[in-house]
């Protein structure tokens, strides 16, 4: 089969190849991929150095042609949405069932594979964060797929959201979603209930200090890949008793399955709208990395597999 294999080299992340078509296990479905999305996590391990047989592709969409030997999860001929640990930017791709969710009439396969990794990280953060209703969120980093997310969520619950983004380009969908949409951070008017701070280097310091007195900062990635440095005393200066939370989306208790199906049925009820800033054939895939890296695309980058 067709598949888009990591070259270790920085000028050219992936290249078509030929890969053996998955045999699935007892508990796995076969997918035949229709689309996938790109995300941040999957650039950096392809700038580093692959592991050698590790192939990209945690968001995937299409049709199950061969449902799990054990009889769990979709049926052969159902359209799913999916989240394979790996190898999903290739035609057919072996997904546990625990980890796919059946797509509902209305919700094509373009929607749905902006969704799994960026949609779980917006769900899950949210949930971390407890109850929104009347209560102040500022989000930096928000421009791509999961700050989308996060805020029309947010905004839906009750939620008083502050984006953070570069341009006013970058921030139209989130201020159309009812987000206040500032360009610096020092331009946030706190102070905060809430922090959700994915750019790391100054952003996270500066986003503490915008905290309340037992506000909360959930720290969810480092954008910038520049170290952040806190200074304890810093709490003394307005976020006193304040905490700190890592956050990592698959560090829960949640189902995968259950939680993406979630997602489409928020889609499906047209209370949830994907960004799908770079649609694409898979053969632009290398491009696409380049410029979700460089920021160019704005929310989600998806490819489809054409014949």
């Amino acid at each position: 089969m067709r598949a888009l294999l990591p070259t270790g080299q920085a000028g050219a992340l992936v290249v078509a190849g030929e890969a053996e078509e998955p045999v699935p296990e007892p508990g796995q479905a076969l997918v035949k991929v229709e689309a996938f999305s790109l995300n941040r996590g999957e650039l950096s391990r392809l700038r580093g150095a692959p592991r050698p047989g590790l192939r990209p592709g945690k968001d995937i969409a299409g049709l199950v042609v061969q449902g799990a030997a054990d009889g769990s999860g979709p049926r052969t001929g159902q359209r799913v949405v999916a989240h394979p640990p790996h190898g999903g930017w290739a035609e057919y791709a072996a997904v546990g069932t625990d980890r796919l969710a059946v797509l509902p009439e209305g919700v094509d396969a373009v929607t749905a594979a902006a969704l799994p990794l960026a949609g779980l990280t917006a769900l899950r953060l949210l949930r971390t964060a407890g109850c929104l209703s009347g209560r102040s969120l500022l989000l930096t980093g928000a421009s791509g797929g999961v700050g989308h997310y996060v805020t029309e969520l947010a905004v839906a619950a009750g939620a008083e959201v502050t984006a953070v983004t570069a341009t006013p380009e970058r921030g139209a969908r989130l201020a159309e979603f009812g987000a206040r949409v500032v360009h610096r951070l020092a331009d946030a008017q706190g102070p905060f209930h809430v922090v959700m701070e994915s750019v790391g280097g100054a952003s996270t310091a500066g986003a503490l200090a915008l905290l309340r007195p037992r506000g909360e900062l959930i720290w969810f990635g480092q954008a910038s890949r520049e170290p952040a440095v806190l200074d304890f005393f810093r709490f003394f200066d307005g976020p006193r008793s304040a905490a700190v939370r890592h956050f990592h989306y698959e560090h829960t208790d949640a189902s995968c399955a259950a939680d993406l199906a979630a997602l489409v049925r928020l889609v499906a009820e047209d209370r949830l709208h994907p960004v799908v800033g770079r649609l694409a054939d898979w053969r632009e895939t290398a491009r696409a990395l380049d410029d979700l890296g460089e920021r160019r695309i704005t929310g989600n980058a998806v490819l489809t597999i054409g014949a």
